[in-house]
């Protein structure tokens, strides 16, 4: 399935992705409606993964222009913002009715179109106690059925008829595809989170050491440590974003260059640089 995703994001400034072909938007920073104007309506589904307000800024405007039925916001469960910024949303907007707020937490699985479902993962950018849930990750993943290679043989008829009296695992399995995975704001935890997915959507805040980065309330990730991850992993493209402002697109570029000559990275990179709106990403590459 080709993807057009339309990005901008700069550590403490702003960050959001779109997924036009799904609907759905990663986070709601600001400029998400001057910068897609009219393709923000195809936006049905936003999935927000922290309250940090580069993150969610965007929201206030793109309610007001896109508030319908449809529009469906999916948050952390327990971040208190959430539920305030419907509140005063409704109150601000009140001819805006339709727009439907989600607390998500870990077990949530959520359906955004035909068969796309939405999982939610818990990642340590905000610090919480267990069983909180503040900070997210996601993913997405085209979901079939097969018919179970045992029972190909069968008629159409004892199909159906097993499948009336068993439910519908006792005659196909379920093949789910990650097809996008999109890190939020996150340090680098566990290499298995994001293995197999067509792409990987993953911050890289910083290049190179940073003091004290790690005693921060809210860690991010490290360029080199999502260059020597995915160097593990299985995935087919990269979109590398939420670079500090300190570095200059010669610094962003240069690094990435090295880090894949180093790790043997040989699969597309692509980058969201800082103070830049990238359209259509998957069509250029490092």
């Amino acid at each position: 399935m080709n993807l057009t995703i339309t990005g901008y994001s700069t550590a403490l400034f702003a960050t959001w992705y779109f997924v036009e072909e799904l609907g759905i938007l990663f986070d709601a920073g600001e400029g998400i409606t001057s910068s897609l104007m009219q393709k923000s309506r195809k936006a049905k589904h936003i999935f927000i993964s922290h309250a940090d307000r580069d993150h969610l800024t965007g929201l206030l405007q793109f309610n007001q222009l896109n508030g319908r039925p449809e529009l469906n916001i999916h948050y952390p469960k327990d971040c208190g913002t959430f539920p305030a910024l419907a509140d005063f949303c409704a109150r601000f907007d009140p001819h805006i009715s339709g727009t439907q707020w989600h607390p998500v937490t870990e077990a949530s699985r959520i359906a955004i179109k035909d068969d796309f479902v939405v999982e939610a993962i818990h990642n340590g950018h905000v610090k919480a106690a267990e069983g909180i849930t503040k900070s997210l990750s996601y993913k997405v993943f085209q979901v079939k059925r097969k018919l179970k290679p045992e029972l190909t043989k069968l008629s159409g008829l004892e199909i159906k008829k097993m499948r009336e009296e068993k439910g519908e695992d006792a005659t196909t399995d379920e093949i789910r595809t990650n097809v996008i995975s999109y890190s939020g704001d996150t340090p680098v935890e566990d290499y298995e989170r994001f293995n197999h997915s067509k792409i990987l959507i993953h911050e890289a805040t910083f290049i190179g050491e940073i003091a004290n980065e790690d005693d921060r309330r809210h860690p991010h990730s490290k360029l080199e440590e999502v260059m020597e991850m995915v160097s593990q992993i299985n995935i087919e493209q990269l979109i590398l974003g939420h670079f500090s402002s300190r570095y200059s697109d010669e610094q962003i570029d240069a690094a990435i260059k090295d880090l894949c000559d180093k790790y043997a990275i040989n699969i597309p990179v692509h980058r969201v640089l800082p103070g830049q709106l990238h359209r259509d990403i998957l069509q250029n590459k490092v």
